[in-house]
């Protein structure tokens, strides 16, 4: 078997493992962070399980750290007492983004994890299975309930040979972004595999493996080996280590080859992950903003290659430099050796350890100006500034590009070599991880008047009729769908006042016209809901009355939490799609009936009494889920 393969089967539940198939697996750990956190916790809390049921639950807090308000400090401490009381680990805000803390202190070969987070499968660089899931999901595991999905297929990256001066592990996943596109691991697990491996640590890994979540794929993977080892060592975490590798001959369901010794430095244009550019291409354009930083490139190997670029160098005049570390440990072990002093002194802006810019929580470009970013995501307005002109690129080329002012090869800057060596010993301080309280039943859950109870939807309606409210073109992101950004992010855990800006980037209008109409139905074109793990993006259009997604096809993760929260997504043709129009009334004579009884749904448009055909592709599981109005009330009904 391949290593994909193993890890499945060892955590294998329910289900054969086919291709297509629907499996379920058990989960050893599970994540949160505080965009998302706050209502998984609710769900969780709606279940009425005394102590969370994982090997290991963290609770961290690192995207809503910007308290303008009492909204996120509210969160912070419902978050708190939450995991005081249900046996889960809290990191404070401060201590770090939750994916680099996680493989920092606790990832495991061999375990798998799910996250309420899209970029969860960042840990598949220590040889873990991690998924990224919406956050009922992720209750749900907390719970000790198996999560299911169809059996991806594994798809091989065979890296030959070792990268030259200037080409960094962010130009690998961006090359394979260039080969495979924002689709093209949709329903896979990518496992990397050849003579490459032994030359990538495992914060470079990371990089490759959290940016695997742009190519749409249900995780990404290494195996775990003796790089794997040391980094455990060196984090004091040895006894952690088991070896996870393929067997000899392993079987995959295709294979793409890159010779690293080839590539050269590369960038993402706007406004999408898979638009990549050589950088030899696009030097010369301008830069006002350089951010680097964010899950996928904020590790303490990033910093001290950012650092040592930027010594004895200053920030181009009309550049602004933003450098978010990762984790506390990694800002710490920058201050003690010195490089903090080399970013500091060349100009840079140093902000705390989170998200920040990546999630359009401060640091928005300005109007017009091109912002070189070294962040996984690219989508249109992400940043804050409507019309933004973002690039995705290595820290290599956004530190070079931070002097000289303008987009330039990392390779006609650096002199000599930049290779770095992993330190055989991490600081290590975990006074900012909280664990469970050992008296829970004392812990009192603290609630700001922003938290508001979790909305559930009845049954599914035997007939609809209903308006299609909204028409929508081809990847529409969940950033479209839900925004995030200081202004939205605070009200996560409000859901009245959050479905006030669902669409407000598409179509400012809709949460009016939803309510106007009584809800309705949706039509969007491919890959309906890529990007983010946000269950909001599901949740609060279900608030607001919508029933149905037609699309041409979907996101795995956007589709699951569609079923979670009894919204139906139906796929259907490109001619079907073409034909119908905004504001068109359908009508589902018989919808109820035709799930429970067939993989076809029928609808008719009003106006011109023609009949349509779509499909809905659900599992057994997923069409009880959908009549019942969704996955909570499911299981409500499983344990009456």
């Amino acid at each position: 078997m391949n290593a994909a393969r193993k890890l499945i089967s060892s955590h294998l539940v329910s289900g054969e493992m086919k291709a297509g198939a629907e499996i379920a697996i058990s989960i050893d750990q599970t994540l949160t962070q505080d965009a998302t956190g706050t209502m998984a916790y609710l769900e969780f809390e709606a279940m009425g399980i005394p102590k969370v049921r994982t090997k290991l639950s963290v609770s961290y807090v690192d995207h809503n750290t910007l308290q303008t308000g009492f909204e996120n400090a509210d969160d912070h401490r419902f978050l708190r007492t939450m995991a005081a009381k249900y046996g889960i680990y809290f990191s404070k805000p401060g201590n770090g983004i939750c994916h680099q803390v996680h493989l920092e202190r606790f990832t495991k070969p061999g375990q798998t994890l799910l996250g309420s987070d899209s970029h969860t499968p960042n840990a598949g660089a220590l040889g873990m299975l991690a998924i990224g899931a919406g956050g009922l999901n992720v209750a749900l595991a907390m719970a000790g309930e198996p999560f299911y999905m169809v059996m991806p297929r594994v798809a091989r990256v065979t890296l030959k040979k070792k990268c030259r001066k200037g080409i960094a592990a962010k130009d690998i996943i961006l090359e394979v972004l260039r080969l495979m596109t924002v689709k093209g691991g949709v329903g896979k697990i990518i496992e990397y595999a050849g003579e490459g491996l032994k030359n990538l640590t495992v914060p470079e890994r990371a990089t490759i493996t959290n940016m695997g979540a742009e190519l749409g794929a249900t995780s990404s993977l290494f195996p775990s080996d003796e790089q794997t080892k040391a980094f455990l060592k060196a984090q004091k975490r040895g006894k952690d280590w088991i070896e996870l590798k393929p067997d000899p001959g392993a079987e995959y369901d295709e294979e793409i080859v890159i010779d690293l010794s080839r590539l050269e430095p590369l960038a993402a244009a706007p406004s999408s992950p898979d638009n990549v550019k050589r950088v030899r291409d696009i030097e010369g354009t301008p830069v006002g903003q350089v951010c680097i930083g964010s899950c996928v490139n904020s590790s303490y190997a990033d910093l001290m290659l950012a650092a040592r670029i930027l010594r004895g160098h200053k920030v181009h005049p009309e550049v602004s430099l933003s450098i978010s570390p990762g984790s506390r440990q990694a800002l710490r072990m920058i201050t003690e050796n010195g490089a903090l002093t080399d970013i500091v002194s060349a100009g840079a802006r140093v902000l705390e350890c989170s998200c920040g810019p990546c999630i359009g929580m401060g640091q928005s470009p300005a109007t017009d100006t091109v912002s070189l970013r070294t962040f996984n995501r690219n989508f249109p307005g992400r940043s804050g500034t409507a019309n933004d002109q973002v690039f995705l690129c290595s820290p290599l080329t956004a530190a070079v590009s931070a002097i000289t002012g303008k987009i330039t090869d990392p390779r006609d800057v650096i002199k000599g070599s930049l290779s770095f060596t992993l330190p055989e010993r991490f600081v290590i301080d975990d006074s900012m991880i909280l664990p469970p309280s050992p008296r829970p039943s004392k812990v009192i859950i603290e609630r700001g008047p922003n938290i508001k109870p979790f909305p559930v939807k009845g049954a599914l309606e035997e007939f609809l009729r209903a308006k299609v409210v909204l028409k929508m073109g081809d990847n529409i992101t969940t950033d479209d769908i839900m925004p995030a950004g200081a202004k939205i992010l605070p009200l996560r855990s409000n859901i009245p006042a959050i479905s006030e800006y669902v669409f407000s980037k598409v179509d400012p209008a809709f949460p009016s016209r939803a309510k106007a109409s009584g809800g309705g139905v949706l039509l969007g074109g491919m890959n309906y809901g890529q990007g983010s793990s946000r269950e909001h993006a599901a949740l609060a259009p279900m608030y607001l009355g919508i029933k149905v997604v037609f699309a041409k096809s979907f996101a795995r993760i956007h589709k699951d939490n569609l079923i979670n929260f009894g919204i139906l997504p139906l796929t259907i043709s490109p001619e079907v799609y073409d034909s119908i129009d905004q504001d068109a009334e359908i009508e589902l004579p018989s919808l109820a009936k035709e799930v429970r009884e067939s993989s076809e749904i029928r609808f008719v448009e009003v106006k011109t009494g023609r009949t349509h055909r779509s499909e809905h592709g659900l599992t057994d599981r997923q069409r009880e889920i959908i009549l019942a109005g969704g996955l909570l009330n499911y299981v409500r009904s499983k344990k009456v």
